[in-house]
Formats: C-alpha cells, sequence, structure tokens
C-alpha cells in the first residue's frame, strides 16, 4: 500500500533540516509542491490535496511560513549569512548580489561593506588559485579578466588584480616583482 504524499509542514521542515531557505524560495517549492499532480494505480487524480488552486495553496502555504517564522525555523537573516559564507570566497559583490536578489533579498549596512571591502583580496586569492602567473599576452589576459568577471567582480578589482603582482599577504595586498 502506498503511503499518502507527505504534509506540506513535513516537506518544509525536511527541506530546512538539508539547508537555509530564504522565504520566498520555500515558498516557491511549497506552492509547486501543493499544486503537484499525483498519480494512484487508477491514473491521475488531482493535485496533492485534491483539486487545489493556486489561491487555495497560497493560502495553506502563506500562514505555514509564518508559523516557520515565528517559531525560528525560516529565516532571511539565516540565509543571507550562509550565502555569504559559501559563495564569498569565490564570488564577487555583484554575483552575491544578484544571487540574493533571485530570493527577494538584499544585502545592505555592515555584510554589504566588509564583502566590498574583501572584494580585492578574495578575487586576488581566487585568482592565485586559478591562475598563479601573470598573462603572458593579451589573449591570456582577456581569458583571466572574463574568468573574473564571470564571477562578479567589478572591472576596477580585476584591473587591479591582472595588474603584474598582485597577491594577497597577511596585512593587505601588497604590489610586487
Amino acid at each position: 500500500m502506498k503511503r499518502p504524499p507527505p504534509s506540506l509542514q513535513a516537506r518544509a521542515l525536511g527541506w530546512l533540516a538539508q539547508r537555509e531557505h530564504s522565504r520566498a524560495e520555500l515558498r516557491r517549492k511549497l506552492l509547486r509542491a501543493a499544486l503537484m499532480p499525483v498519480r494512484d494505480p487508477a491514473g491521475l487524480v488531482g493535485a496533492a490535496s485534491g483539486d487545489t488552486c493556486a489561491a487555495t495553496a497560497a493560502a495553506e502555504v502563506d500562514p505555514l511560513l509564518d508559523r516557520l517564522q515565528a517559531q525560528g525555523l525560516l529565516s532571511d537573516e539565516r540565509f543571507v549569512a550562509s550565502r555569504l559564507r559559501a559563495r564569498a570566497p569565490g564570488r564577487g559583490t555583484r554575483r552575491i548580489q544578484a544571487e540574493l536578489a533571485q530570493h527577494g533579498l538584499k544585502l545592505s549596512g555592515t555584510p554589504l561593506q566588509q564583502l566590498r571591502d574583501s572584494e580585492l583580496q578574495r578575487a586576488s586569492e581566487l585568482w592565485q588559485r586559478r591562475f598563479g602567473a601573470p598573462a603572458s599576452d593579451a589573449r591570456e589576459h582577456a581569458r583571466q579578466a572574463r574568468f573574473l568577471a564571470a564571477r562578479g567582480f567589478s572591472g576596477e578589482v580585476i584591473r587591479r588584480v591582472l595588474a603584474a603582482g598582485v597577491r594577497p599577504s597577511d596585512d593587505g595586498l601588497v604590489e610586487g616583482d
């Protein structure tokens, strides 16, 4: 005998147990789950909770999200902090801000300033790990610039990193060679 599909709350708790989610992302997933058709041996039956329409699903999902936030299980602030820890070492400020915007969030205040302040060092460390040596010709220079640009670093940071000898050091960045 088949088990019924898990409730929306069970799904939400399962997803939150795996990793942090933004409210917008979890809402999208829950609405999709609420409207997902299920099959029984006789054929297609309808949506997971009967013939749930989008308005009914939203009326069910939004209060659930409110409860999860009130219980401290869902937090946009924790989601942002988690994304920053995971993405900052290999991504520029623009890329991180764009990713957060996809989740309906905006980075501001101290975290944004810290990200901007460390961008040159993060780009330099990433460049060092990937390339390790200055470009030998214009084609290689362009390839290195595209690599950093694709990861969301600003043009000014890219120019400074690709300038001869920018290397990270213990007490800041030092121009060498």
